[in-house]
C-alpha cells in the first residue's frame, strides 16, 4: 500500500501591521509637507512639485520627506486626500440643500468641483498623480476613495443606505473622478461635467 503523500503546509503571508499613530511633532511636520506640496502644485502644476524643493520649503531633511512619502506620486495623492478632507469639514458646516438625496449629492460634488476649479494647476497635478498611481500607491489611493465616499454618503443624508444605494455611491464616485480627469485634460466643459454628475446622482434615489 503506497505511503500517504505528505502535503506541505501552505505559507501564510505575514500580516501587514498598520503604522503607529503620528506624534504631534510628526503630524505638524506632515502638515507642513502637504501644505508645501499644495502651494507648489498650485503655482506650477505637477512638474513644479520637486521633492528637494518640498523638503527645503517644509524645513525637513530630504530623507525624512521620503520616509513620509516615497515618491512625488505618493505625495500628490496624499495632497488630494488632504484637500478632500478639508472640503469635507467645510461641507459639514454648510451642508447642501435639496429635496432629494440625488440633488444634495450633485450639489455637493459640484461645490467640490468648483473648489478644485479655483486652483486648476493644483487640481491637474493631483489628478495626474492619481492617474499615474500604481499598486505601490494603493494605500493613498484608497484613502482618497474613502474620503470621497464619506463626502457622498454625508450628502445623501441617508442613515441606513441599502446595498443598492451603496453601489450607486461607488458608481457616483467613479464618475466624479472620471469627470475630473476629462475636465483637467480639456476634454470636457464644466457644463458637461455638471450634466454627467447630475445624471449619475439620480441612481441614489
Amino acid at each position: 500500500m503506497p505511503a500517504e503523500a505528505k502535503v506541505a503546509p501552505r505559507a501564510v503571508p505575514p500580516t501587514r501591521q498598520s503604522a503607529p499613530p503620528l506624534t504631534a511633532r510628526q503630524e505638524a511636520r506632515r502638515r507642513r509637507i502637504l501644505e508645501t506640496s499644495a502651494r507648489l502644485a498650485a503655482r506650477g502644476g505637477f512638474d513644479a512639485v520637486q521633492m528637494r524643493e518640498v523638503a527645503e520649503d517644509s524645513q525637513v531633511a530630504l530623507g525624512t520627506l521620503y520616509r513620509y512619502f516615497p515618491s512625488k506620486v505618493h505625495l500628490l495623492v496624499a495632497t488630494m486626500q488632504d484637500q478632500l478632507e478639508r472640503l469635507h469639514a467645510t461641507l459639514g458646516g454648510r451642508p447642501p440643500k435639496g429635496d432629494t438625496a440625488s440633488e444634495r449629492v450633485a450639489r455637493t460634488l459640484m461645490r467640490a468641483f468648483r473648489s478644485l476649479q479655483r486652483e486648476p494647476q493644483l487640481a491637474g497635478a493631483m489628478v495626474r498623480a492619481l492617474s499615474f498611481a500604481d499598486r505601490g500607491v494603493s494605500a493613498e489611493v484608497d484613502r482618497v476613495s474613502r474620503q470621497t465616499t464619506a463626502i457622498i454618503l454625508d450628502a445623501t443624508g441617508l442613515k441606513d443606505p441599502t446595498p443598492e444605494q451603496l453601489s450607486a455611491v461607488r458608481v457616483i464616485e467613479h464618475t466624479w473622478h472620471s469627470a475630473l480627469i476629462t475636465w483637467v485634460s480639456g476634454r470636457a466643459s464644466i457644463e458637461q461635467v455638471r450634466t454627467d454628475i447630475e445624471t449619475v446622482c439620480r441612481l441614489i434615489d
